[in-house]
């Protein structure tokens, strides 16, 4: 357990199975998706953006499974990925994440992925959305991050539209993939963000 320098605690969810939206489930990994991890993480135009090289094996997926089945979200210093998942078919089309910071456990930056097959249904801001609303909501963070590449254009358009601030423009800021990148940085606080999901 964390102790914040307002006296609040903070410790892992280590509860957390799965929760449902409009149209999604997001839940924790399981072995069974591996598959369509490495199906979706050895996509060029996913990968391009991404830490990972491809192509992404499945056994490599199976092992990136195994290594988070023991974790929890909201663990300080760690990243948890959430497994999402169409409620209506149960077929996994991608992840989201929120990585915690280790020096003050209010802090987070997220992430997220989908398959290209899934886009253009909103998941993706349906899914981001839920994470904000867990991030500020069950789990009392004050402020949340992302960072993108300027170029990933589908995610500069979902981060404003989820009404996250574009704080900083970092000019060749990262070694990507054999070339300097360029990375917009977003932030929103959690008045912010319930303000906006609060009826009215």
């Amino acid at each position: 357990m964390l102790t914040d320098a307002s006296g609040a605690h903070h410790t892992s969810d280590s509860a957390f199975h799965e929760r449902a939206t409009d149209r999604l489930v997001i839940r924790r990994f399981r072995t069974e998706d591996a598959s369509s991890l490495a199906a979706y993480r050895s996509d060029p135009a996913i990968a391009r953006y991404q830490s990972w090289d491809i192509p992404f094996t499945d056994a490599q997926a199976r092992s990136f499974i195994d290594g988070i089945a023991a974790t929890n979200p909201d663990t300080a210093g760690e990243w948890f990925q959430f497994a999402v998942v169409e409620a209506g078919t149960g077929v996994h089309v991608g992840d989201v994440a929120a990585g915690v910071d280790a020096d003050d456990p209010r802090l987070a930056t997220i992430g997220v992925t989908l398959a290209t097959s899934a886009r253009g249904r909103g998941y993706a801001s349906e899914a981001v959305a839920w994470l904000l609303d867990y991030l500020f909501s069950e789990r009392g963070k004050h402020r949340v991050t992302a960072d993108c590449d300027v170029r990933n254009d589908e995610v500069v358009a979902l981060l404003d539209r989820l009404g996250m601030r574009r704080e900083a423009h970092h000019l060749q800021s990262a070694w990507w993939k054999g070339e300097w990148v360029d990375e917009y940085v977003y932030a929103i606080l959690a008045d912010e963000w319930l303000e906006r999901r609060s009826p009215g």
